[in-house]
């Protein structure tokens, strides 16, 4: 069993610069690849009833970032939880069958009320 490695002492937070030219990417879906050196994550778009998904953007990481990004989505996840309730995943289904489903047809005859 491994011991779970004490956090650094932090200091005052980075100053992020973000260019007001950045452009925001939406992403729904990831692939991971990795190397014993990097991690890959692509970022993309899977829209309903399209084949291909399209990449929107991808980071590298050195493995230690990418468990201290691990770390963070975690406790960011919990408080986002704490604050606005469990975040419910689908059961026999995967992500992707469950957000692009296609639309349900309504019932031929609905019951009238």
């Amino acid at each position: 069993m491994t011991a779970v490695p004490p956090r650094p002492a932090s200091g005052p937070a980075p100053i992020l610069e973000v260019p007001p030219d950045l452009v925001a990417a939406y992403a729904n879906l990831v692939r991971i690849a990795h190397s014993p050196s990097e991690l890959v994550f692509d970022f993309a778009q899977l829209l309903p009833g399209v084949p291909n998904a399209r990449v929107c953007s991808r980071i590298v990481m050195s493995p230690m970032h990418a468990k201290l990004l691990h770390r963070a989505l975690g406790e960011n996840l919990s408080r986002y939880e704490s604050a606005f309730g469990e975040i419910r995943l689908p059961g026999d289904v995967t992500l992707a069958d469950y957000l692009f489903r296609p639309p349900q047809q309504p019932p031929e005859n609905p019951p009238k009320g």
